[in-house]
């Protein structure tokens, strides 16, 4: 395990937040993490030793009263984060990803994408592309898929690059963490079902997105995005209150040390409340189910660079905390 170490004056916004933790050799379990990284164990104070924090999310609206008694209490059980290993903090049923939802990000692809004899002047199709995300973010759709919960890994595991990922990548994202079941709710009432929000890397092998077999079928999700291990989460969920406007935080992806990604969802084509509210309209959002909100420009295929053994990924969202990856090559049988 290649852990970041925690800073306890920047942990994450607000008084507390949720995680799921394990002592060494010891089982894991939802833990209160206060701001100053101290850790209250959740099944204690709920009196459940099989407790796990989609539990807490199943009965969220009765669970955030307490979790907020419990962080204002001086006298709760402590005991430090250091003396814990963190793992993401949910185990969601179902994994809501999104694509092509940073306008900047997307224009870049547009304009890199230059139509064979469109011999215009980049401002002339940097300004055409611009005028085209507008006309979508008032009158299109936004463009979700599934994942795997299977492809879930810690903030500060080990991420193995498969042997047959050619081409693997990074990107950075908001994840809203459902906490009411949400099937077909408005833009306006959407956020009233997010219980907290966490930090997501999507990891996608470019190199098979696209069916070169099918190419009529299209895009290949299953195994271009779902590796064991292709979506480190976490570290935390911090509840919702304390994130009251999610349009205006920072994305900051570093690979060994060199900052990568770096934007703001200002730039978002369809923010949260659209995300959540189109995914509810098809599917049955349920408690810890995730909804990862697209990643911004600065992928690696923008770069030229695509991640390699022994690289070291550091992510950051503001308020959210941060998630430290080091990618490993499979090992051939």
């Amino acid at each position: 395990m290649f852990v970041k170490p925690v800073s306890a004056s920047a942990l994450f916004a607000g008084p507390y937040a949720l995680a799921t933790l394990s002592a060494p050799d010891g089982p894991e379990f939802p833990a209160l993490v206060t701001a100053d990284a101290q850790v209250v164990d959740l099944r204690a104070a709920f009196g459940d030793d099989r407790l796990t924090v989609r539990g807490l999310l199943d009965v969220w609206d009765a669970t955030v009263t307490r979790l907020e008694a419990l962080a204002g209490d001086s006298g709760a059980e402590k005991r430090p984060l250091a003396d814990f290993r963190v793992h993401a903090p949910v185990e969601p049923r179902q994994v809501f990803q999104s694509g092509a939802n940073y306008r900047q990000h997307v224009i870049d692809l547009h304009v890199a994408h230059r139509a064979p004899g469109d011999d215009r002047p980049e401002e002339e199709r940097r300004a055409e592309a611009a005028e085209i995300m507008d006309r979508r973010a008032a009158e299109d759709l936004p463009y979700v898929f599934i994942g795997l919960p299977s492809a879930i890994t810690g903030p500060y595991d080990d991420v193995v690059l498969p042997a047959w990922a050619k081409k693997p990548d990074w990107e950075l994202e908001l994840a809203a963490v459902i906490g009411r079941p949400a099937h077909q709710v408005s833009v306006e009432e959407a956020l009233e079902y997010v219980a907290g929000y966490t930090i997501a890397n999507d990891l996608t092998d470019r190199a098979t997105v696209f069916r070169r077999d099918m190419p009529q079928i299209g895009t290949d999700w299953l195994r271009s995005k779902n590796a064991p291990g292709f979506t480190p989460l976490g570290p935390w969920i911090v509840p919702a209150a304390s994130v009251p406007d999610t349009g205006g935080l920072r994305l900051v992806l570093k690979l060994n040390g060199e900052t990568m990604q770096d934007e703001s969802t200002e730039d978002m084509i369809f923010d949260v409340a659209r995300m959540v509210s189109y995914a509810s309209q098809s599917a049955r959002l349920l408690p810890g189910d995730l909804v990862l909100t697209g990643s911004p420009a600065g992928n690696g295929m923008h770069w030229g660079r695509l991640l390699r053994d022994g690289d070291v990924m550091d992510g950051s969202v503001t308020g959210l905390g941060a998630q430290r990856t080091r990618c490993v090559a499979e090992v051939s049988p």
